[in-house]
């Protein structure tokens, strides 16, 4: 379980196909405290930590993971945005996430607005029903407010206030029209939707 509160921008190092996708991931985190077997989301994406060494960490990563998360998410040089497990009594700073991605976005626009960069956002039509104005999503593993919500003939478009501290430790500093996202719907939206399609059934 995570806050999506990123902690850490990872980079990776080295990605090798050893069955399954082996990647070295470097990091400011002390791999000391860092069990094997922990859990570290990777730009939303809940992995496993199967080996570690003195500021890098490695991660297996499926066939199934790599098809169902964004294009170019685990090539050599790309940044991650890292966040370790929460642990009981953390502090809930962002909301609940559980590091399952549920589809991918693409950007659609990025602006300035004041200080900060006003972000829209393309999710197909299968999650347009779980996103709302001023509900939560999780993007890239980052937990954010969605600030307005457009229906399209396929899909949403929802835009997002990318404040400057966001920008500074997370990816979201070099966000570019075109680049695709992984999207985490609220997991309350998740559990709702299917309360109401259970309610519909029984009418």
């Amino acid at each position: 379980m995570f806050t999506g509160i990123v902690s850490d921008i990872g980079t990776i190092e080295a990605a090798e196909h050893r069955g399954d996708l082996r990647l070295r991931v470097a990091t400011r985190y002390d791999t000391a405290e860092i069990d094997l077997g922990a859990s570290i989301a990777c730009s939303g994406v809940c992995l496993t930590v199967v080996d570690k060494g003195t500021g890098w960490i490695a991660f297996d990563v499926s066939g199934e993971t790599v098809s169902r998360t964004a294009k170019g998410q685990w090539a050599p040089g790309r940044k991650l945005n890292l966040e370790r497990a929460l642990k009981l009594g953390d502090e809930l700073g962002g909301h609940i996430v559980t590091g399952h991605v549920d589809g991918i976005g693409e950007v659609v626009s990025v602006r300035e607005e004041g200080g900060s960069h006003r972000v829209v956002i393309a999710a197909p039509h299968e999650l347009a029903p779980y996103v709302a104005a001023k509900g939560s999503i999780t993007v890239d593993g980052v937990s954010l407010t969605v600030n307005e919500i457009e229906d399209v003939a396929e899909g949403v478009h929802f835009g997002l206030n990318i404040i400057p501290h966001t920008a500074e430790v997370t990816t979201f500093g070099t966000l570019r029209i075109g680049q695709t996202v992984n999207l985490e719907i609220d997991v309350l939206a998740r559990y709702l939707q299917r309360m109401e399609v259970l309610r519909a059934r029984t009418q």
